[in-house]
């Protein structure tokens, strides 16, 4: 079987990077640059197979109306799967995704926006290109001795935990699936989440979206805090009220915020809109706030980690193609 895919939500590295790997592969393959919505699913009428990204939203319309068109697999080319109605394409199309490309990546990009919103880089940046050498504002404080609250702890997560023993931070860990041969092997230790958001200098959010998940951090779960504390998300977007957030850094309750992701990303993460005007109110606010730093979703994207993603996005298209058993298919 020499099956059709189609990718959707694409951009030049994409193609750079995919397209001799798939052709490598014997597949037929096109690149296309919108995302998948209702308005445009005429461009998958003659896939065996679509190939998706975060900001593909697949709900059951979609869903349906792919199957009608034959396509027979959604790859998925991330971990999280949340933006894809799993219910309505069971028994219907198979769902297969990348559950770890390199946890490293992710961790350490969390760790790089934790150092810069500690020690102000990003404020120094632009103060020095216009020669002002000034600290006035710019002090920050030791990360040894204090409380890291990881909340959890797959790849990523204890991944993240490696480094921050690195500098010997205390780490509190919450995870509903608790690893406590690690946490006595490395050095942490397991507690509830009310106790985290208490005994926290910085809260970091490593889990994936669920309907357990959603808004974890709110007014509430901030009214716990410690005052002036760091929060940072490389996880998904919703799983921060970002009103709620807004009104703890303008409280001085938030310290700083550091956040490649966004509960309404899909409309403007990966794309350039700097000669329009950010329509999103919200957003818009974050980015007045000298304390907070976001990013584009940016976390995984290291040359090692995209072709991770890259050879194991093509290789489950392969193990369905040759009717093996789908070892990162998603199951509701």
């Amino acid at each position: 079987m020499r099956p059709k895919i189609t990718f959707f939500d694409t951009k030049p590295y994409d193609k750079e990077i995919y397209k001799p790997l798939a052709e490598k592969m014997g597949f037929d393959v096109r690149f296309v640059f919108y995302h998948l919505t209702e308005d445009n699913i005429l461009l998958a009428q003659d896939a065996d197979v679509v190939v998706i990204f975060v900001n593909d939203i697949l709900n059951e319309k979609v869903i349906n109306k792919l199957h009608s068109y034959g396509v027979k697999l959604i790859a998925l080319r991330c971990a999280g799967f949340n933006n894809v109605d799993i219910k309505a394409a069971k028994d219907k199309i198979k769902v297969v995704r990348v559950p770890a490309y390199s946890p490293s990546a992710i961790a350490e990009h969390t760790v790089a926006l934790m150092l810069s919103l500690n020690r102000k880089i990003h404020r120094a940046y632009f103060r020095t290109r216009d020669a002002n050498f000034s600290l006035n504002g710019l002090m920050g404080y030791n990360l040894n001795g204090k409380t890291a609250g990881v909340i959890g702890t797959g790849k990523i997560g204890k991944s993240l935990i490696k480094i921050l023993k690195g500098f010997e931070m205390d780490v509190l860990a919450y995870d509903p699936f608790p690893d406590n041969k690690l946490a006595e092997s490395l050095g942490y230790q397991y507690t509830d989440l009310d106790t985290l958001f208490q005994k926290s200098d910085v809260i970091s959010l490593n889990c994936p979206l669920t309907r357990e998940t959603k808004w974890l951090i709110d007014k509430d779960a901030i009214d716990m805090m410690k005052e002036g504390v760091m929060i940072i998300n490389t996880g998904r977007g919703k799983l921060i009220k970002t009103t709620d957030l807004i009104e703890g850094l303008k409280a001085g309750k938030v310290s700083a915020a550091g956040l490649d992701v966004y509960e309404e990303e899909n409309e403007f993460f990966f794309e350039d809109l700097s000669d329009q005007v950010l329509e999103d109110d919200v957003l818009a606010r974050l980015l007045t706030f000298n304390n907070v730093i976001v990013t584009s979703h940016q976390a995984f994207f290291t040359k090692e980690a995209f072709m991770n993603i890259a050879n194991t996005t093509l290789n489950n298209i392969k193990d369905f193609c040759e009717g093996k058993e789908l070892k990162n298919e998603v199951k509701i």
